[in-house]
């Protein structure tokens, strides 16, 4: 699981409830007893960060920086301190300006790995095309809510109300509160912005995966889990493989209930 908050800057909050705090490693290590977390975002310059992004990384825990109003500086110190990427870029976090760069300039300056939401609402496209020609495994996160796949109108994001309009989610006050994107949505919309197919796609598998440590998962290759994503030539999705078996067919209303992808 990715545990984002509550150990972020309370001046960043964006969709999360306004529980935000220091994080404290006996915390931490009792949250690490309950569930498998893989990776947790974080506000470096909070008090007591350094020594828990320290702690974190040595417990085999990716860190991201991200509901931050953290400096350039900060940012740079979290990198070297083990942090290893950054959280949904440019969103919930400060801004680049060319004598304060923000968090955002640590990452297009220093970061191998950093995840965009290519909803095009949430990331002008002009953006992520500089942050793919600054970071060079840049990943795609769907940030979806609940309101993914739904039609517009109200639903819950945990204890909050968000409305679903104008292709997004927001808190009452417009605030951006996730997204309702998709991942073989994500795939056309960085194709739509110029990527060619093989990055498009390896920005939604390989490299996530390559992030978390995985070789098992996010490839086609030799001994890895045989999950597939079929599409046609307009990139619409046609059939889907779990661990090699079809799960799903686009046209499986026509073929038998045993086997969708007959």
């Amino acid at each position: 699981m990715h545990l984002e908050g509550p150990y972020i800057n309370p001046g960043k909050l964006g969709a999360q409830p306004p529980h935000a705090r220091p994080g404290v490693i006996a915390e931490v290590e009792a949250l690490l007893a309950l569930a498998p977390i893989r990776l947790l975002t974080l506000a470096p310059e909070l008090s007591g960060h350094a020594e828990l992004i320290r702690h974190l990384d040595g417990r085999g825990v990716r860190v991201q920086m991200g509901h931050s109003l953290g400096s350039y500086e900060e940012g740079v110190a979290g990198l070297a301190h083990g942090a290893r990427g950054f959280t949904h870029l440019f969103n919930a976090m400060s801004g680049l300006h060319h004598r304060k760069p923000g968090m955002v300039g640590a990452a297009l300056a220093h970061a191998e790995y950093a995840e965009i939401i290519p909803d095009l609402l949430h990331v002008h496209p002009g953006a992520i095309r500089a942050a793919l020609r600054c970071i060079p495994r840049l990943y795609a996160v769907t940030d979806s809510t609940a309101a993914a796949g739904m039609p517009d109108g109200e639903y819950r994001l945990g204890a909050q109300q968000v409305t679903k309009c104008l292709g997004g989610v927001r808190l009452a006050d417009g605030t951006l509160a996730g997204s309702t994107l998709t991942m073989d949505q994500a795939l056309r919309n960085l194709v739509a912005i110029g990527l060619d197919l093989a990055d498009a796609a390896q920005r939604l598998s390989r490299f996530p995966a390559e992030f978390l440590g995985e070789q098992e998962i996010g490839r086609l290759a030799p001994g890895a889990h045989a999950d597939v994503a079929v599409m046609s030539a307009d990139l619409d999705l046609d059939a889907v493989y779990v661990g090699g078996e079809c799960v799903h067919r686009r046209d499986a209303a026509s073929t038998t209930e045993t086997d969708p992808c007959r």
